[in-house]
């Protein structure tokens, strides 16, 4: 059985090897199947890799710390829903003092093919909600980002609609390599440095 969620922040760690890993998201059972919560989904995942789990809330995101290799990792996933996710997720940076190269913001893209990874070290929004919300509060957009391509709308379905819905019985079961593989490119930024865990992985699945 969880421990109850504290609200009350831990005392920060302050050494340079600490990371921030930010999957974006809705909260609640009726989102959590949805496109647009690719990375929860893939924070989900990770998290049970490492034998923990989400223990806290803090600045209105459920967080857990890893110890893992050389770093401490901090794993967020904003409670604020989408459109707000950057009044989670500057208190956090602010807080922690993580530096802009070391925070990470996974989401999904519907630019990209479904499955498609691309990690960058920049940019603007490309019209997601969340990632703009995060970049007007840091006030930059110069930090890292991993898309995770879900494709485009059919026909003229509303890309908002698109992202609010499920993923397909056929995406559902690529969703565990491409989970995998996420998971894969979140280490490789950490132990590796951005631009070697750029080479590795961005691309489809398999490249």
């Amino acid at each position: 059985m969880m421990m109850p969620l504290s609200n009350q922040p831990e005392k920060p760690f302050n050494n340079h090897q600490d990371f921030l890993i930010v999957g974006l998201g809705n909260p609640g059972k009726e989102f959590s199947q949805n496109r647009h919560n690719i990375g929860f989904m893939v924070l989900n995942h990770f998290i049970d890799q490492q034998g923990s789990r989400f223990s806290r809330l803090e600045y209105q995101a459920f967080v857990q710390k890893l110890k893992w290799s050389d770093a401490t990792i901090i794993l967020a996933k904003p409670q604020t829903y989408m459109n707000l996710s950057g009044q989670s997720v500057a208190p956090l940076m602010h807080y922690y003092k993580i530096q802009l190269s070391h925070l990470l913001v996974i989401y999904d893209d519907i630019d990209l093919p479904f499955g498609t990874l691309r990690l960058r070290a920049n940019g603007s929004s490309g019209g997601h909600n969340g990632l703009q919300s995060i970049i007007e509060r840091l006030g930059t957009q110069e930090f890292p980002r991993l898309r995770i391509g879900v494709g485009r709308p059919p026909g003229k379905k509303e890309a908002a609609d698109y992202v609010l819905e499920d993923f397909n019985a056929d995406e559902k079961g690529q969703l565990p390599l491409i989970i995998d593989h996420a998971i894969q490119t979140i280490e490789d930024f950490i132990r590796l440095g951005l631009v070697e865990a750029m080479n590795r992985h961005n691309g489809p699945l398999g490249e």
